[in-house]
């Protein structure tokens, strides 16, 4: 058994890329009356002896070259196990693909973080990240509706970004179908180093949406830099991340600083364009980075005979990528919004 291993070293990360796709559940109790739950590889599961309020989320590797969310998780991982961190809350943490860890890709044949909310299940294609998918969508389910209602939810769904950013860190608010946005969120998002939001107009397939319209939790895609390969991470730039991490699910309430609107620049989503056609490129070089602005009437893109043009002046770019499977976003543009009434 690998218990043994795991209760010594903490190395949850290991375990899950020496089984990329399937690992025996099991547990353990730690020293301090934590129950650790292995549910499958990749995921872990924390409950800490006690009075909990917070069910907390925490998942990375949803593309596995994105390589410092992923040693963020890790370092959490080993500290709880070796009793250097004690928990407060319940989290759940996932990795969730591990072959494409191995692989050094963003998956091994289709794009996780485009198959959940039950995207899975659309159509006749099979493949591992479809199974994944309908897999981590139970053991988030199981996580939130396992105790009592009223709790607490949040999911933290953390990347890095294939290209470099005007904005290095930044967080995508999910779709939250006319409920107010969250300044408390800010002040988290804020507090890990991020001041910079993307609010969403429509519902996705992505996991932090998933958990966001299922189960009503607090939930963000969070990009926190740049894609760069293990060991190459400064990982000096992820210690606000890390440490508002730790608080969160070692504390009973974390104190944030007071709330500043200045303090955020924050986007809206302007359109999404998809690919249709083989023949697709964009006019910008792949060294324009996320946020870069065109002018009124500059050319965004161009799919088969169809260009898309600015319509409004600093109208910028995020995600662009020319590569995407057909009938999927290769660009969102985004346009500056304000905190308003809609934030409480």
């Amino acid at each position: 058994m690998y218990l043994e291993a795991l209760k010594k070293t903490g190395d949850f990360l290991t375990l899950t890329r020496e089984n990329e796709f399937d690992l025996p559940a099991s547990n353990f109790t730690l020293d301090n009356g934590t129950l650790v739950e292995v549910l499958d590889t990749g995921v872990i599961q924390f409950t800490p002896q006690g009075n909990t309020s917070k069910d907390i989320v925490l998942s990375s590797a949803v593309h596995g070259n994105e390589t410092a969310p992923i040693e963020i998780c890790d370092q959490l991982i080993q500290s709880v196990i070796k009793g250097e961190l004690t928990l407060k809350q319940r989290v759940l943490f996932i990795y969730g693909n591990p072959k494409s860890i191995n692989i050094a890709n963003r998956f091994v044949e289709e794009n996780l973080n485009r198959l959940f909310n039950g995207e899975h299940a659309k159509g006749e294609i099979t493949n591992p990240e479809r199974v994944r998918a309908a897999k981590l969508e139970t053991y988030v389910t199981d996580f939130f509706t396992s105790v009592e209602e009223g709790r607490y939810r949040c999911h933290y769904d953390l990347h890095t970004a294939i290209r470099g950013s005007k904005n290095e860190k930044f967080a995508v608010y999910p779709y939250l179908h006319g409920k107010p946005w969250k300044k408390q969120q800010l002040q988290f998002l804020l507090s890990c180093g991020v001041n910079t939001v993307l609010t969403m107009r429509s519902a996705a397939t992505t996991f932090s949406y998933f958990s966001s319209f299922q189960f009503g939790a607090d939930a963000f895609t969070v990009e926190l830099g740049q894609v760069k390969p293990f060991g190459e991470n400064d990982m000096a730039r992820f210690a606000k991340t890390k440490d508002t991490l730790t608080a969160l699910i070692s504390q009973e309430e974390v104190k944030y600083r007071d709330f500043n609107a200045q303090d955020f620049e924050l986007f809206q989503v302007h359109r999404t364009i998809n690919r249709i056609h083989d023949e697709f490129s964009f006019p910008f070089p792949d060294s324009a980075v996320n946020f870069t602005g065109f002018s009124k009437n500059a050319l965004l893109a161009t799919d088969g005979d169809t260009q898309y043009f600015a319509e409004v002046e600093g109208e910028a770019i995020i995600f662009p990528n020319a590569k995407v499977a057909l009938g999927q976003r290769a660009l969102l543009t985004v346009i500056p919004m304000e905190i308003n009434e809609k934030f409480i």
